[in-house]
């Protein structure tokens, strides 16, 4: 996968503030060796931006969109009714850190990411958009290698070695907790 010149997954995101989230997909794309490009593509302020990008993305061969939004997130479903490369959708939870006048309660959307969610789930028939869970890009990460190793089959073993990884690590921490008992365990961890 490294060896490929081209990038195998374009990552978009509506804002800068949504990186903060969105780089949980680079960071797995990272780890898996596969070339990514990343890019700002705002729905709402940006809409012929936003054609341009499908088109670029179709021309640069990309195989998988994997595509962050929050508030009424309208980028994921967009950019999957602009080309039939596949989409993943990453519903982000706002945090408005660009308002002039923050306060604690102005800080998150007043839907805690649902509006988000829905935003992506619900695409009209024939223009799906998959998704993950609120925030979780990282699993868009791996859902996108997931597709990816349908045509690159080194793919599906380094998958595996990452879930065999997973499942020890649990492991090893119940052993530890078994030992150490919850109270001190807890205490430890998570200090």
């Amino acid at each position: 996968m490294s060896d490929s010149t081209k990038p195998l997954v374009g990552i978009i995101m509506g804002s800068s503030s949504d990186s903060r989230i969105m780089k949980g997909a680079a960071e797995i794309l990272d780890e898996f060796k596969i070339k990514h490009e990343d890019q700002i593509v705002s729905a709402h302020r940006t809409p012929s931006r936003l054609d341009e990008y499908s088109k670029h993305a179709e021309k640069m061969g990309f195989r998988v969109i994997i595509a962050g939004a929050g508030g009424a997130a309208h980028l994921p479903g967009m950019i999957a009714s602009h080309t039939t490369i596949p989409v993943i959708g990453v519903p982000i939870l706002v945090y408005n850190d660009k308002h002039p006048r923050k306060t604690e309660t102005s800080k998150f959307s007043a839907f805690g990411g649902l509006d988000s969610l829905l935003s992506i789930t619900e695409m009209p028939s024939g223009s799906p958009v998959v998704s993950v869970g609120i925030n979780k890009a990282g699993n868009a990460g791996i859902y996108a290698i997931k597709i990816l190793a349908n045509e690159f089959p080194i793919l599906k073993n380094k998958l595996k070695k990452h879930k065999s990884l997973q499942h020890n690590s649990i492991i090893k921490e119940s052993e530890q907790l078994k030992k150490e008992g919850l109270a001190k365990f807890v205490k430890k961890k998570f200090k």
